[in-house]
């Protein structure tokens, strides 16, 4: 019996991503409740260098540094780079101060978003397609058939292949507008 792509491999994506905004947002009411919304603001450092950090798997796989195993680094980097965000977003909290750091915060859960349908359902999900439509044809359904029965599941597939299309340059914005806000930091909080 096949299953659903949904059920499968989308359904735990979904919850994975809404833990991470869960764990977000139970952080910052603890924060605030125990009067350590100061903890919040500084989380924003470690958060940024643990997101940076993250980078030498993309430097490693466009052979800008040949350090370090591409498989390695790749768990590294998914590691780092969703730590770094829930520091991040727990940085970011609920407070609507400024548009600048709402864009940066904005563009990066997009990122991370992007980042985990790479990580999560493209390659799982193509393999279960295929295994679909090998089931489909082992039952003796023709071609057709089996393509209108996986039509739905191909749809899921072919929108999430595009990720790439979205997350390095979705990074590429988010880097920009979180350099702008951490100058405005400096300019502001007179630390230059």
């Amino acid at each position: 019996m096949t299953t659903s792509l949904w059920r499968q491999h989308v359904l735990p994506f979904s919850i994975i991503l809404g833990l991470l905004a869960t764990i977000t947002l139970l952080s910052d009411y603890f924060l605030h409740l125990l009067n350590l919304v100061w903890v919040g603001r500084y989380l924003g450092i470690p958060g940024t260098i643990l997101i940076i950090g993250s980078l030498v798997y993309s430097l490693r796989k466009r052979k800008y540094i040949s350090l370090g195993n591409p498989k390695s680094l790749l768990t590294l980097h998914e590691f780092m780079a969703w730590l770094g965000s829930l520091f991040v977003l727990i940085h970011a909290g609920i407070h609507f101060n400024a548009i600048l750091p709402w864009l940066a915060t904005v563009a990066m859960s997009v990122n991370v978003v992007s980042g985990m349908v790479g990580k999560f359902l493209l390659d799982p999900s193509r393999r279960h397609l295929q295994e679909q439509r090998q089931d489909y044809l082992q039952r003796g359904l023709q071609q057709p058939e089996v393509e209108q029965a996986v039509f739905w599941d191909a749809v899921a597939l072919d929108a999430m292949t595009k990720w790439r299309k979205i997350h390095i340059p979705i990074f590429i914005v988010f880097a920009v507008l979180a350099l702008g806000h951490i100058i405005s930091i400096f300019l502001f909080w007179g630390w230059v």
